[in-house]
């Protein structure tokens, strides 16, 4: 199995921090976001490559991250943006790169900050064979309206999807964690060729859901998304309270 990180965002909702550095290389509790999203796709023993997906303009930084980890089975897959209005988006980036993966893929958005294992995302999909949703239970509907919004059967076979719902028939959300089987890669290329909304993972799947019969695992333990620098220090704070090891650096 192959892991694909994106990361070729420019987060503008987080400037003026985001200016200068890219969001997964923020830092949380000492070490970049993506240090943590990384040391998840470690611990799973079907992944033999990692590839990144990151812009031009941060390329630079993310070449040191990368040297600083000493990560034989990952390298960079750089697109030419040099901002915002440049870049093709995270879908487009998807399709890009699955174009030349022959294999299983664990895709997961490079700003995921979550202290759930992803064996029991990679159980499931090892049983089904089919795409796997990660989810997470947010327990609040107005939160809910921000994000995907999810039911599921008692098979956990995801029979609704909706990004961003007015009214939310549901808590539990999409994250932008996915295991992706070769057979549905083509579905990328084909939803990036026919859609205007190539940079949300989510309206990929809320279209996928509809022709691949398609799982959901509900994540434990905690999950952020750090859209603003309200957030984002929200998150350093919950952290820092909860002792939570940085980690190596």
């Amino acid at each position: 199995m192959q892991a694909i990180i994106l990361a070729g965002g420019f987060a503008k909702r987080l400037q003026p921090l985001s200016t200068h550095t890219p969001k997964p290389l923020f830092k949380v509790r000492g070490r970049a976001i993506i240090d943590y999203v990384m040391d998840r796709i470690l611990d799973v023993e079907d992944i033999d490559r990692v590839l990144i997906s990151v812009n031009l303009r941060f390329r630079e930084q993310f070449e040191e991250w990368l040297v600083s980890r000493n990560l034989l089975n990952a390298s960079l897959i750089v697109e030419p943006s040099v901002r915002e209005e440049e870049k093709p988006g995270a879908v487009a980036a998807m399709a890009r790169i699955t174009e030349r993966i022959n294999d299983n893929c664990l895709v997961i958005a490079g700003d995921n900050l979550f202290t759930s294992s992803l064996e029991p995302l990679v159980d499931r999909f090892r049983i089904t064979g089919r795409p796997i949703v990660g989810m997470y239970n947010l327990g609040d509907r107005e939160l809910a309206k921000q994000y995907s919004t999810i039911s599921v059967d008692s098979d956990g076979r995801i029979i609704r999807f909706v990004e961003k719902p007015a009214e939310p028939e549901s808590t539990l959300i999409g994250t932008a964690i996915y295991i992706l089987p070769q057979s549905v890669l083509p579905r990328i290329r084909e939803f990036a060729n026919t859609s205007r909304d190539r940079d949300s993972p989510g309206r990929f799947i809320e279209w996928l859901y509809a022709k691949e019969l398609t799982y959901g695992v509900t994540l434990e333990g905690q999950w952020w998304d750090i859209g603003t620098l309200d957030e984002y220090r929200k998150v350093n704070r919950i952290m820092d309270e909860a002792n939570v090891s940085a980690g190596p650096p």
